[in-house]
């Protein structure tokens, strides 16, 4: 299991570029005019994770195998979009589709390359592009309520419960606000998912840099940081364009070389993983051995048979117990004997809730 973040931005941001860099791959056409991605190019990348290196160090694991995310990206939205301009329609389908949204922000002056408005305002450009799916939505659940109400009325429980979601998010959109400011019940999450709202879903911002500012940002990076501050949102600061060269370069070596000579520790793709992980509440944990060290990816509060049933659906249910091994002890004390000698394996049952590290042999009857 990965995630799956839809890029969007209106044309000409760098979304091409950064998607690009992300799969080390050219699938998306990148050029300078708007809606030169026309389907959604979708591409799955490994998520580099140091502790699987450790642990397949010391498990001598043959093979090393990476979690995954995708990244789709989606053509160039344009102010209109809710009402079919441009590719509107396309657009706002695709991104129903997606987990999470990563709106890419032009934070970079550059005459070369035009701005379908005319102008460099990140804000501006997020509260477009925010705008045209709140619209969106607002048009989708007004259709909805005439039929909800009816069926409501002869007392299909199912519409009786959708109802007041429906109209506690028609309100939040009228004020302005995305229907991710509704707060929800837990028992009303799987009725709220079906809603399907564009504006539910969690955003990061993507402030794409010129590439001297990578490192530190520039005025136009602070003003969305601003913004992300007020609204409880998460940056990430990125030069697409020095991803792009990363993703040229050979070896692990010359990335890091190149990288350390501009200021950076990391490419940018690893700090949008990091806040993706946080921004969608996901865990890694880890199962080792001599074939293969592999992590696995569930979400915060999955329990043991859960987490079994990502590996496969056999495991979950015939799932028996979880031999469970903290990252920091199997690194510790050096493998899976070390660990289990000083008493640190678990055997955990089936309310076991995971937790990011565990290093899990699942135990299980078909």
């Amino acid at each position: 299991m990965g995630f799956t973040c839809g890029i969007v931005g209106l044309p000409n941001v760098g979304k091409s570029t950064l998607f690009n860099a992300l799969t080390a791959t050219q699938a998306a056409q990148a050029a300078n005019y708007p809606f030169c991605t026309i389907e959604p190019n979708v591409g799955r990348v490994g998520v580099p994770d140091p502790r699987l290196d450790k642990l397949a160090s010391l498990a001598k694991s043959q093979k090393i195998i990476q979690t995954q995310l995708e990244f789709v990206d989606i053509a160039g939205l344009v102010r209109g979009a809710s009402k079919g301009e441009g590719l509107g329609n396309q657009f706002l389908g695709h991104i129903r589709q997606v987990d999470a949204v990563v709106a890419v922000l032009r934070c970079f002056e550059d005459t070369d390359i035009t701005h379908v408005e005319g102008r460099i305002d990140p804000v501006a450009d997020a509260e477009t592009v925010e705008t045209e799916l709140m619209l969106s939505d607002l048009e989708s659940l007004e259709k909805r309520v005439d039929g909800l109400t009816k069926r409501a009325k002869v007392g299909d429980k199912e519409s009786k419960a959708m109802l007041p979601l429906v109209e506690a998010a028609i309100a939040a959109l009228r004020d302005g606000k995305p229907a991710r400011t509704v707060e929800i019940a837990p028992a009303d999450q799987p009725l709220w998912r079906q809603l399907q709202l564009l504006t539910s879903k969690p955003v990061l911002y993507v402030c794409n840099v010129e590439e001297g500012a990578a490192a530190t940002g520039n005025p136009y990076s602070a003003l969305v940081a601003e913004k992300a501050k007020k609204e409880g949102a998460a940056t990430v600061i990125i030069s697409a364009a020095i991803e792009a060269e990363v993703a040229q370069l050979a070896s692990e070596d010359e990335r890091k070389e190149f990288l350390s000579s501009l200021g950076l520790a990391e490419p940018g793709l690893n700090k949008i993983i990091r806040e993706g992980y946080k921004l969608l509440g996901l865990l890694t944990f880890f199962t080792v051995g001599p074939k293969e060290a592999r992590a696995w990816t569930v979400n915060v509060g999955a329990k043991g048979p859960q987490a079994a049933g990502v590996i496969h659906t056999d495991f979950e249910r015939g799932f028996i117990a979880a031999e469970v091994i903290a990252y920091d002890d199997y690194v510790t004390l050096g493998g899976e004997q070390g660990a289990k000698e000083a008493g640190k394996l678990r055997v955990e049952g089936k309310e076991y809730v995971m937790r990011d590290g565990d290093v899990v042999h699942f135990r299980f009857n078909v």
